[in-house]
This record gives C-alpha cells, sequence and structure tokens, in this order.
C-alpha cells in the first residue's frame, strides 16, 4: 500500500513524499532508520491500495516501459528530471504517476534518484536499487537502464511462453471439474436414487462411487470452500513465510522433470544478477550477498552465503570458493574459475544466464507433453468410474432375465 508522510529531518526541514509498505510499522520503522520525526502519515487510496489493486500496482509491463524510455531518452542527451516529468505525462496508472512524482520531487530535493526506487522493496528487487544506486555513482544510469530493459523484455517473453505453454492444461484441468461436479451433483443422486425406488442393490463397488458422490453432491459448498481455504492457507503458507519457502524449495528439488528446471532457473537468475552487479562495479562480496537474497531456491541462497562468508572473505579466489560448493553443477563452477582468471567473467556469466534460460524454456515445454496425457488420463479414469459404477449393476441386473 502506498503511504503519504510528511517528516522532520535532523536539521528541521519538512519533507513529505510517498512511500511504499506493507503497513504503518513499516512506515515508521523506515523513518526512523533515516533519523526522520513523522509528523503525519497517511495511507493513498489509489488503484494500487483499492480491493482490485492486484490490476492497479506497477507490472512488470510498467517497469519494462519505465526502464526503456528512460535509458532511450538519456541516450539522446535528455536530463534525468526532464525525462522523468516526461513520462509523467505519459503515465495514467495512479500507481505509476505517484511513483514518478516521488521520483521527480527527490531529483528537485537533491536526494539520490535510487532512493526513490528503494521506497518501493515489493516492486523493484534488491538487485534493481543497487544497480541504479551504482549507475548513478558511476554516472552509467543510461546503460543500466538499457541492461534492466532488455532483462525485462526476457522475462516478459518468458511469461508469456510459460502462459501460452499452460493455457491447455489449465483448460482440462477446468473441464474435469466441471464435468466431474456435473456428474456427482446432478447425474449420480437421480440414478442412485432410481436404484433404490427400484429395490436394486448395487455391488460393492458401486455403492462406495454413488456413497462418495451422494455425500460430495449433498456437501458440494461446504466442501468448495473448505478446497478453497486450504488452498489459499497453502499458498500463504509455501509463498509467505520463511518456513514454507524451504519446504517448497526442499519438495521441488526432489521431483522428477520439475527438479531440473527449477535448478535451472536458480542458475539463470545467479548468473544474471551476480554478473550484472559486477558489471555495476558492485563489490563482489556484496554482489554474492545480493544475488543470495534474489534467487528462489534454498540451497542455492546457503551456498551463496557460504561462499561470501567462509570463501571469498577468507582469500580464496571466486572460482575456488564455488569449486567448493556442490549445489552448482560441475560446468558452472569451472567456467567461472577458469573465466575469472582469463578476466572475462562477466561475459561468461551473461553467457550462462542466456543458455540456461533457454534450458528452462525447453524444460517447460517438455513438463507440459507430459501434464497433457497426464490430465487427459487422470480425467478419463474419473469418467469412466463413474460410468462403471452405473453400468455394472445395470449389467447385473439384465443379466437376470
Amino acid at each position: 500500500m502506498l503511504y503519504h508522510y510528511s517528516a522532520a529531518d535532523k536539521t528541521g526541514k519538512i519533507i513529505e513524499a510517498e512511500i511504499d509498505a506493507d503497513n504503518l510499522s513499516q512506515v515508521l520503522h523506515f523513518l526512523s532508520q533515516k533519523e526522520m520525526k513523522p509528523l503525519s502519515v497517511k495511507p493513498i487510496k489509489t488503484a494500487k491500495s483499492s480491493f482490485f489493486g492486484l490490476f492497479g500496482g506497477i507490472t512488470l509491463t510498467d517497469k519494462l516501459f519505465l526502464t526503456k524510455y528512460l535509458s532511450l531518452m538519456l541516450k539522446v542527451g535528455t536530463d534525468l528530471l526532464s525525462a522523468v516529468n516526461i513520462l509523467i505525462s505519459d503515465f495514467d496508472k495512479p500507481a505509476m504517476r505517484n511513483f514518478l512524482f516521488e521520483v521527480r520531487e527527490n531529483l528537485s530535493n537533491g536526494r539520490p534518484f535510487y532512493q526513490a526506487f528503494a521506497n518501493y522493496p515489493r516492486t523493484f528487487s534488491l538487485v534493481f536499487v543497487n544497480l541504479v544506486k551504482a549507475s548513478e555513482v558511476s554516472g552509467n544510469l543510461q546503460q543500466t537502464f538499457e541492461d534492466l530493459s532488455n532483462s525485462m523484455q526476457r522475462e516478459a517473453e518468458l511469461r508469456s511462453k510459460v502462459r501460452s505453454a499452460f493455457i491447455y492444461p489449465i483448460i482440462l484441468t477446468v473441464m474435469a471439474f466441471i464435468i466431474i461436479g456435473f456428474l456427482v451433483t446432478f447425474a449420480l443422486p437421480k440414478i442412485a436414487n432410481a436404484f433404490l425406488q427400484a429395490g436394486i442393490k448395487p455391488p460393492t463397488f458401486s455403492r462406495i462411487v454413488f456413497g462418495i458422490g451422494l455425500f460430495m453432491g449433498d456437501n458440494i459448498w461446504p466442501l468448495s470452500l473448505s478446497f478453497l481455504v486450504i488452498v489459499a492457507s497453502l499458498t500463504y503458507f509455501f509463498w509467505r513465510t520463511s518456513t514454507g519457502r524451504r519446504a517448497i524449495s526442499h519438495i521441488m528439488w526432489n521431483l522428477p522433470v520439475i527438479k531440473k528446471i527449477y535448478s535451472d532457473i536458480a542458475i539463470q537468475s545467479f548468473a544474471y544478477t551476480f554478473g550484472a552487479l559486477m558489471k555495476a562495479g558492485i563489490p563482489i562480496i556484496q554482489s554474492i550477498n545480493i544475488t543470495a537474497e534474489v534467487v528462489s531456491s534454498e540451497k542455492f541462497k546457503v551456498s551463496l552465503r557460504r561462499i561470501a562468508e567462509e570463501g571469498l572473505t577468507k582469500g580464496l579466489t571466486i572460482g575456488e570458493a564455488f569449486r567448493r560448493e556442490r549445489v552448482f553443477p560441475g560446468v558452472v563452477t569451472n567456467l567461472i574459475a577458469i573465466s575469472e582468471k582469463a578476466g572475462h567473467l562477466e561475459e561468461v556469466l551473461k553467457t550462462l544466464a542466456e543458455f540456461y534460460q533457454t534450458n528452462v524454456e525447453s524444460g517447460i515445454k517438455s513438463l507440459v507433453s507430459l501434464l497433457e496425457p497426464a490430465l487427459l488420463l487422470i480425467m478419463g479414469v474419473m469418467v469412466a468410474t463413474i460410468a462403471l459404477a452405473i453400468i455394472i449393476p445395470i449389467y447385473q441386473l439384465t443379466a437376470q432375465f
């Protein structure tokens, strides 16, 4: 949610700005860290904080547009403040306009450009903020925004491919639920009652299926609500809590096919992030620690922290520190060690990121090709089970005559 705050700094100067935070306590903590005395803090009721905030926040497309056009305008010689003013006039979305207003205020008051990005930790990653911060110091903002734009473009294309690949499996799943729901809610109760009224005692298999179907049909709404609550609770646990993230990471590493995709995603994220941070001139140990915060795999997080704390800080080279870890494939650690000696580590990391992104795309296609027949088989088995439960007693009845 966006908050507007008014606070006094150490000199007594009144500063007004917006910050993206989860709650009021987070805003107050931020002001405390900046040694600022809060005068007022109010939530901003924009599309981002409304009921439909999911559709009104700053999206990947917005960030892609922002970085691409900032890069282009800086490339043709537009100063940063003028570029921000142009973007403000181009954006209609309240969340983006509020963010750009804050950027403009920071620039007008002589505050660092990166600070506005740092105030939106849920929107702009730690890597994004540190790249902007480093390039602002080195005077290389244009190249950094171009690199960020290219990276986001690849991410957007990958998301699009994933969505396209999973459309058919999702349609199959929805159709399966609709068909099974119809049979259980409407068809099975009528058929079961018809057998009861006719005085026919179905076989055990049919009675079990009818019993399950009648129970589900009589309790369809409580069961549906319970299912949604369980899914929501599990989603929150696995994606919002550290324990849940460690658990899902462990599960991913032990699932056939998926573990290869998960590993490739982690390596791609590591290679791109580490390479980009090094290119921006951020110290090696700091780059490793930032990268550890970004990668999704808990195994990679622990390994990268160990490389920084137990390897690099004790005088090992990057190659030596990586070769001690068993999480990374041998080809990756050897390439890192060789390219470090040759002075081409940044270029090799970029190549590795591109290679593993291609692997991720291929892995997703393979996963979808396995999912489609599996879903069809499951749907077929469920429908066949219900059909057999109906047909068997009818066949037995006709066999008696």
